[in-house]
């Protein structure tokens, strides 16, 4: 049986680099697209890669995630999102610093917020240091340049992926094979 469109759902959320976050919710049960873009600025106009970088725009690297709720909820996205990355460190994420690293979730609606406001208080005891990840409402989403889409499939064998991304994705396999599609 085909799911209609109409009952997908969206989360949207920066953990460092979109192409770590990409890679680990592309393998995600009930995940059926993955965005790399930005949000979370303040600048004028569709932002570049190298606006954000700049750190100037006050963008956001981030996914958008559109999944199926009947397979998997917003509460096991955002366990996933917040077990994968590091939600404790200000504006970074290993090597990469700066505004437009920082962990981020990006919530649609009051319900997104509450879900988002119990793990974090769930999950509290399960750093060394206290949860710093921002919770705000979505603004605008800017779909990045088509070259950081699929960005980890597409370069296995670059030097980023086989150091940061892949190690990533065996701590996702780990922690949440139950959730993994199988890809």
């Amino acid at each position: 049986m085909s799911e209609s469109k109409s009952s997908l759902e969206m989360a949207t959320v920066g953990g460092g680099c979109f192409w770590c976050t990409e890679a680990i919710f592309q393998e995600v049960k009930g995940i059926h697209k993955v965005v790399s873009g930005y949000t979370g600025g303040n600048a004028p106009g569709r932002p570049t890669y190298r606006e954000v970088c700049s750190g100037l725009t006050g963008h956001a690297e981030v996914v958008q995630l559109t999944y199926d709720p009947a397979i998997i909820s917003y509460r096991d996205v955002l366990l996933i999102f917040m077990t994968t990355h590091d939600p404790t460190t200000p504006n970074r994420q290993g090597a990469d610093v700066g505004t437009q690293y920082r962990s981020v979730i990006y919530h649609q609606n009051k319900v997104q917020q509450q879900i988002a406001e119990e793990v974090f208080s769930e999950l509290k005891d399960a750093f060394d240091a206290p949860i710093i990840t921002e919770l705000s409402p979505l603004g605008t989403f800017y779909e990045a340049e088509d070259y950081h889409q699929d960005y980890y499939r597409n370069n296995q064998k670059q030097g980023y992926c086989s150091y940061v991304i892949t190690p990533k994705l065996n701590k996702l396999r780990k922690l949440h094979a139950d959730k993994l599609s199988g890809v």
